[in-house]
Parts: C-alpha cells; structure tokens; sequence
C-alpha cells in the first residue's frame, strides 16, 4: 500500500496510491505473486515499481491481509489472499513498465477506501490513519466543556484565572513524535541512497528532539497539575529520545566506517523503524483522552510490539548471514556490520518500550 504524508505534524495527511486494474480498470492496490527466492515484502516493493512506478521504503511486518477472487485466463475464478504492507513513497517515476496498462491516483485515506471494492482492504485502508482518532487533538479541556454546555461563563472565567497551569505536554508529546518520523525517515533514506545530507538531516532531527525532551523535563518541574503521573511522563518522551539517539548513532556509524552497500534485512529494519515513528506519532493525539481512545492506542502498541518480534528475526537472519560471508575472510568488516546491525535493533527496541509506556497509561487512565 503505497502511502505519503503531507506535512510533517501529528495532524499531516496521509494519501494512498491506487493504480486501476488492467481487466475491469477498478482501483486496486499494486500486487502480485511472489517470485522465486523473493520474500512477499520484497515482491510487493518490485510490484509497486512495475505497476505503480514508485520506489520507496517498505516495512516487512504487514498490515493485514484480505481476500478476492480473481479470474485467471482459463476462466477459472478462485479466491486469492492478499497481503498488505506499508509502503512509504520517495520517490515518483516518469516512466514505468506498466505506464500504458494502468492509472495512477493519489487518494485520501476516506476516498481511497471508498474507491476498493474489498471490503477487508477498505477497512486496513481506514485503519492506517483514522482522522475521527486525529480529531482528539482538538478536543476541549474538561473546564472548557462545562463552561461551553452550561452557558455560565461569566461564573466560571474567574475560577479558570485562579487554576494552576497544566503544561503543553500533549503539543510537545506531538512535535518529538513528528521530529522522530522525520529521522525514521532521513533513515531510510540513508540506508535506501546513502549521502551525506541524509546523515546530517537525521543529525539536525536528534538535536531538535532533543530540544524537545529539554522543555518537557522543565515543564514538570515547574508544572503544578500534570495530565499523567510524573513519572510516566518522563519515561514516555525518554523512550521517544531514545528512539532517535539510535538513529543518530546508526547515521554517525555509517558515516564513521564509509558505509556504502547495505544489505537487504538491513533496509527490512529501516522500514520498520519508519512505520513504527508514524505509528507513535498517530498515538500521541489519542493521549489527549485516553478514556475514549484506550482501545485504539492498545490496537497501536500490539503493532508495535509484534513489529519488534519481527525485527528481531530479520536482525537475527541479518547477523547470521553476515557471519557466513564475512567473518572467515574479513572480521573486521563483520564487526563493523555487527555494530549497524545493533543500533538498528535498538531503535526497535525503544519503539516498543514507547509502546509499553502507552500501555502503561491506558492501564492507569482508561
């Protein structure tokens, strides 16, 4: 499922990009079948470039998967199962292989869902970024509520004056949210293309969140009323921080060894690392009322935890194969490729401990 974002806030847009079939002409998503010796993530990047003429970074843990039948050329008409995997779109085509057989279509999330006929893919499509969730950024303070339904301003305005101050926690939880997506996806894009304006772009992101994690430790400090525990609130935005520490540690080890070839499960962990910022990034919102989001934040860190699994598997799979090629005739090479292989782990590894800490407030608050 090819998708971008437009802007770079917990508020951005998210389009998908629909190709139309090449027998009824309906919108569909790019395809196909697995080729020999290609892994299904790895034939639906191939796919997305010959059907869609995209290139991008894909995250190997799928979305879901859904079925259709599909009418061969015997006649036949037989079930298929398809699975879906984010696809974040860099880059566009001029020319493609597919360019005279096929549209393309950049649709809203509501549109694109609209435009499938399966319905198990209209509802992975609503669920990659739900806007009535995003809507929670705009929900009114408890004190608000009652004033706007009750119509007694005048008694309430005063009151209002005396409360202490809360904080803009959510507004920060958002913007370190949006600054670890923009790393996640400088990233990928190092281990995609390389160059050193990537490195440095995730660089510049770590010191920016930085920034950010520096005004949220001294808002609780000074902050009398705190929306969550304050305990909880410093360990939530340090599992963020540390999430894009490892970035950069991942971009300084690349630029300190000259790295230039990256290998294919490598690429496989910079996806999940993508997916997994734009998955904290559509969670922070819903802390705004964990009450009424509870079960959708919960549906987002079971993601993110089975995303956690599945690099772990790739890194494991990586190393081994790392091992068997390079460690016999050039260890140091092996060792330097150990080392990437490890930052990338913990980049995940800090993505789940964001997942655990979300939990954690769902548990206390919800």
């Amino acid at each position: 499922m090819p998708y971008r974002t437009l802007g770079s806030g917990a508020d951005a847009s998210t389009q998908v990009l629909l190709v139309t079939s090449r027998g009824t002409g309906r919108w569909v998503i790019p395809k196909g079948n697995p080729g020999a010796g290609l892994s299904a993530h790895a034939a639906a990047v191939r796919e997305a470039e010959e059907e869609a003429g995209v290139q991008g970074v894909i995250c190997p843990t799928p979305l879901g998967s859904y079925r259709y039948r599909k009418k061969r050329s015997n006649g036949a008409s037989l079930m298929a199962d398809v699975e879906v995997f984010p696809f974040s779109v860099t880059r566009e085509l001029d020319a493609w292989k597919e360019q005279g057989e096929r549209q393309r279509r950049w649709f809203d999330l509501a549109d694109a869902a609209n435009a499938v006929d399966e319905p198990d893919l209209r509802e992975l499509i609503r669920s990659f970024g739900p806007e009535e969730f995003r809507a929670a950024t705009r929900r009114m303070g408890v004190l608000g509520t009652v004033v706007h339904k009750s119509k007694v301003n005048r008694m309430f305005a005063w009151f209002q004056r005396l409360l202490p101050k809360s904080g803009n926690f959510f507004e920060m939880f958002e913007a370190h949210a949006a600054t670890v997506v923009a790393g996640a996806d400088a990233l990928a894009r190092v281990l995609q293309h390389g160059g050193p304006d990537h490195i440095r772009e995730v660089i510049e992101r770590e010191h920016d969140a930085d920034e950010i994690t520096r005004q949220v430790l001294q808002t609780v400090r000074v902050t009398f009323l705190t929306p969550f525990d304050r305990g909880a609130i410093t360990a939530l935005i340090g599992s963020m921080d540390d999430a894009i520490d490892e970035m950069q540690a991942t971009v300084r080890a690349i630029d300190l060894y000259e790295i230039r070839h990256f290998e294919p499960e490598m690429k496989d962990m910079a996806g999940i690392v993508l997916d997994a910022a734009r998955l904290t990034l559509e969670a922070m919102p819903l802390l705004r009322d964990v009450a009424k989001n509870g079960r959708r934040l919960h549906e987002l860190t079971e993601r993110l935890v089975r995303m956690e699994s599945h690099a772990d598997d790739i890194h494991a799979a990586g190393l081994k194969r790392a091992y068997k090629e390079l460690a016999p005739q050039d260890p140091l090479q092996f060792a330097v490729m150990r080392e990437l292989y490890k930052h990338l782990e913990r980049i995940v590894d800090a993505f789940e401990d964001v997942a655990n800490e979300i939990d954690g407030l769902v548990i206390d608050h919800a």
